[in-house]
Parts: C-alpha cells; sequence; structure tokens
C-alpha cells in the first residue's frame, strides 16, 4: 500500500510535480476527494480522481501509473508529442492528461489563470511560440485539450486576428466531454484548425477514441448496443465499491477485461459511432426517444449550437424533450421560428415522435466546473417553470 495524498489541483505546477513522482511510484493523488477517503491504495495507483460522470452518481476512479502513461503515449503516437496549454480544471481528467503528456514530452505547460477569454488564450497560445528556456530546440509544436462551449467561444471571437493565429498554431485541439456540432467543425475547416474529436471518460483516462478511430492500443466491441472498450488505458476501477466495479468491468470468454460505457453506438468500417447514453432517454407516447440523438440535431439549427435538451414530465405523452438556449446565442429570429426550424430538422433524422416540445432561452446555461453542460440543474430548473 502507498499513501494516498488529497491534492490541491488549482496549482497546475505544483500538481505536476506532484504527478511525476505519482507517475514514479507514489504517493498517490486524490484528487476531488472529500473528507472520510482512505488515506492508502494499492502500490501502482497513481490518482484518483473523484467525478460524477455522465450518471451524475460520485464515484473515486483509481487510475494507474502504467493506465496514466499508455494513454499519454498511446496520444503522443498519434498526432505527436510537444507543448501543451492547460485551459481545462486539472482535478478532471482531460487537464490531468494535459500534464501527464508534459511529464512524458519533458515540457513545461502553459495555464490558463482565471476566466476562459479568447484574449486569454490567444496571449497564452501565443507566448508558447517562443522556444522554451534551456531547451535548445525550435519552436515546439502546441496541443491543448477544450471542450466544445470553449471552442465556440474562440471561433464566434476568430474575427481578431490574435486569436485567429493561435488557434491556427496548434497542431491539434483535443475536443471533448460532449459531441461536438456539426456547424463547429465545417467552421474549424472554413478557419484552418485543426481539431481533433475526442471520446473517452475517466475510466479510460482520458480520450481513447480520436475522430472516431480507436488509438492503436485501444480495443472496442458492441455487446447489445452498447459499447465496450479495452486496453492498458483502463482505470483499476471505483476505491471501495465492489458491486459498482462487478457491474462496469468485466471480463469476456477470453479473459480480457471491458469497460462498460453505458453509452449506445456502433463501429461502422472501423470508425465508432456514437449514438448517445443509453439511460438518457424518455418514453414519449409509448416511444423511446434518445435525448442525445435530438440534441445532436438540434444543434446543427443555427443559433442553437450550444443547446441542451432534456426530458421532462408531460401531462399528455409522458415525457417530452425541452430545448434549453443561451439566449445570447439565438440568432434574432422569434423563439417560435426558431423552434419549428429545430422540430423540423429533428422530424427529418429522428421522425416526428422525437420533436421537441418547447424552446426555453435563459440568459446563461448553467455548467459544471468540467466546462459541461450541468444537465440536472438545468433539467431542475426546466421542471420548475411548468
Amino acid at each position: 500500500m502507498i499513501p494516498l495524498i488529497p491534492t490541491d489541483a488549482e496549482n497546475p505546477a505544483q500538481l505536476r510535480d506532484d504527478l511525476r513522482r505519482a507517475l514514479d511510484g507514489g504517493p498517490a493523488l486524490g484528487l476531488g476527494m472529500l473528507a472520510g477517503a482512505p488515506t492508502h491504495v494499492e502500490e501502482g495507483t497513481a490518482a484518483v480522481i473523484a467525478t460524477s460522470g455522465s450518471s451524475g452518481i460520485p464515484k473515486r476512479v483509481v487510475l494507474s501509473g502504467e493506465a496514466l502513461r499508455a494513454s499519454a503515449e498511446a496520444t503522443a503516437e498519434r498526432i505527436g508529442s510537444g507543448r501543451w496549454l492547460l485551459a481545462l480544471p486539472a482535478g478532471y481528467v482531460a487537464g490531468l492528461q494535459v500534464l501527464v503528456r508534459s511529464v512524458l514530452a519533458g515540457t513545461q505547460p502553459v495555464s490558463l489563470e482565471g476566466r476562459f477569454s479568447p484574449l486569454a488564450f490567444a496571449e497564452a497560445s501565443l507566448s508558447m511560440l517562443r522556444p522554451e528556456v534551456g531547451s535548445g530546440s525550435g519552436i515546439p509544436a502546441l496541443y491543448t485539450s477544450l471542450v466544445p462551449a470553449q471552442v465556440a467561444t474562440l471561433f464566434d471571437a476568430a474575427d481578431d486576428t490574435a486569436v485567429r493565429a493561435a488557434l491556427q498554431a496548434y497542431q491539434a485541439i483535443l475536443v471533448g466531454g460532449q459531441a461536438l456540432p456539426q456547424p463547429l467543425r465545417e467552421r474549424a475547416e472554413d478557419l484552418g484548425v485543426r481539431l481533433v474529436r475526442t471520446y473517452g471518460s475517466t475510466e479510460t483516462s482520458g480520450g481513447c477514441v480520436y475522430d472516431g478511430v480507436p488509438l492503436d492500443t485501444v480495443a472496442v466491441r458492441i455487446v447489445d448496443g452498447e459499447i465496450r472498450l479495452a486496453g492498458p488505458m483502463l482505470a483499476d476501477g471505483y476505491l471501495d465499491d465492489h458491486a459498482l466495479n462487478a457491474r462496469t468491468f468485466v471480463r469476456d470468454e477470453h479473459g480480457i477485461r471491458w469497460y462498460r460505457t453505458g453509452d449506445l453506438g456502433m463501429v461502422e468500417d472501423g470508425v465508432v459511432r456514437v449514438h448517445g447514453r443509453a439511460d438518457n432517454v424518455i418514453v414519449s407516447g409509448g416511444i423511446n426517444i434518445s435525448l442525445d440523438r435530438v440534441e445532436r440535431v438540434v444543434r446543427q439549427v443555427p443559433g442553437l449550437h450550444q443547446a441542451v435538451v432534456v426530458g421532462v414530465d408531460d401531462d399528455h405523452w409522458g415525457e417530452a424533450s425541452v430545448i434549453v438556449a443561451a439566449r445570447g446565442e439565438v440568432l434574432r429570429r422569434s423563439e417560435s421560428d426558431q423552434l419549428v426550424q429545430a422540430r423540423d430538422a429533428v422530424a427529418e433524422e429522428l421522425g416526428k415522435h422525437a420533436r421537441p416540445a418547447r424552446l426555453i432561452l435563459v440568459d446563461e446555461l448553467a455548467v459544471l466546473s468540467s466546462g459541461k453542460p450541468d444537465r440536472e440543474a438545468i433539467r431542475r430548473a426546466v421542471a420548475e417553470l411548468r
């Protein structure tokens, strides 16, 4: 057993030093840990990350140094190695992996301070184009990880020369945490920005499928419509939760250990296509409707690129879906016109039964500290309006 040390993720420089020691044998880092957590964990553990994931159920994910290294090395093999900008909280796996990749690359990451903004991003990014002191090398390849909301904010400001130059300076910008709307992909192509869509979770040490293609050490299979993942990047499991471990990590007939993602999807010509959470489904008029699929279509409508779709009780249908969007994001047209366009798009792609019932505009969408929409808070707020 080795010590598990509660760790301050607000100081990335100190965390990087602590992480280097954790990768080399300990002590292990406890990120987001609450009082009452164990003081020791199994040897080989590098980090325990407290997360609610997509389900909203608090979990403590145990990641070994081997898993974190395997993930970072597979990423470097796919997109290259260089200097990273830390623009996400380091207490979450996407931010932590920025530090892991930096440790393995022998580079010093740059951290964004304060609230994320296009100006702060541009200044930090362009400062990284200067060679590191004492590196003896030229301009490094630049990388960062963002969530779609950050990408949208940057693209909205891309008329600014400095912001556009900063975006174009990156060898790759990894984007994960939620689906990347098609309009943002098209805008990236127009701007010459190299976005890489990632799919993964804390249980897989971060993204492990890039632009639909699994990293070289990752295996994917579909069982009863659910995506399962295997490889050296898998977490050891959940701290002190044997029942959840047994449900989530299973072995096949060959003894291979698989992670049950809880996501529905398919593999087509070697490309993984994610349809949404198996549990993010409502039953409306007796028909199962995936809110993730509805949201994906809605986000293709101009002005609704960052909208969130949630389910609420409905007196007539049992349940119905509702679009929630930030007022400032919606184009200057009536809410009814916007809703009609969204309903028509959903009907055309998924069928009339899947059409959202309402569009609600709010001043600002609730978000988690990870940058993802706080879907439960949004759903509660919508329910209270009824």
